[in-house]
């Protein structure tokens, strides 16, 4: 199971390292009265720290190197 964990925790911080963020569209409703909306797409944009990924990538292959074979 360590092994396992590790192996997540190593693409996790190797693709956060690579990808440092991401951006989607929602929907927002801008008027709601009664049988009139009026709705935009706005952009939002989620950002974590590129050591984060570093730390995960650095911390699984610590847990994969002291993993007792089975």
């Amino acid at each position: 199971m360590n092994k396992g964990v590790a192996l997540i925790l190593i693409v996790v911080g190797a693709a956060m390292l690579i990808w440092t963020g991401f951006t989607y569209t929602k929907k927002e409703k801008i008027i709601d009265a009664g049988p009139v909306q009026v709705s935009a797409d706005k952009q939002k944009t989620v950002n974590w720290p590129p050591y984060l990924g570093g730390i995960l990538l650095v911390g699984g292959i610590v847990i994969f190197a002291t993993s007792k074979k089975s």
